[in-house]
């Protein structure tokens, strides 16, 4: 296996490859809490399952709004569905969003 020069003033360890991979990953993620709409269904989501009248409801977010950023989170990942007949069920589905809400919630939501 060869040797991997590291370059001076490089700190131990650092692997900058890594690095890159893990700032696109985690911009992707920031991105995808950087919508009002979908910050809040994720804090809503917190407390367990809702279904999508009672997110309605609770967030007052037209049913249109509602859907589309539903959709875009359940295609990234971060929330599941459950089906009950004619209702939709959404959860948690990304251990992520829970430490990243709570962290969020002590910096900007604590009195």
């Amino acid at each position: 296996m060869p040797t991997v020069r590291k370059k001076q003033n490089e700190p131990e360890g650092l692997d900058l490859g890594a690095m890159r991979r893990s700032a696109a990953d985690a911009t992707s993620f920031l991105r995808l809490l950087a919508n009002e709409d979908r910050l809040l269904l994720l804090c809503q989501l917190l407390s367990g399952e809702r279904g999508v009248g009672e997110l309605e409801q609770l967030l007052d977010i037209r049913q249109p709004t509602l859907s589309q950023q539903l959709g875009i989170l359940r295609e990234q990942g971060l929330v599941a569905t459950r089906r009950d007949g004619k209702n939709i069920y959404y959860r948690l589905a990304d251990e992520r969003v829970e430490s990243t809400l709570a962290h969020l919630y002590i910096l900007f939501c604590k009195p």
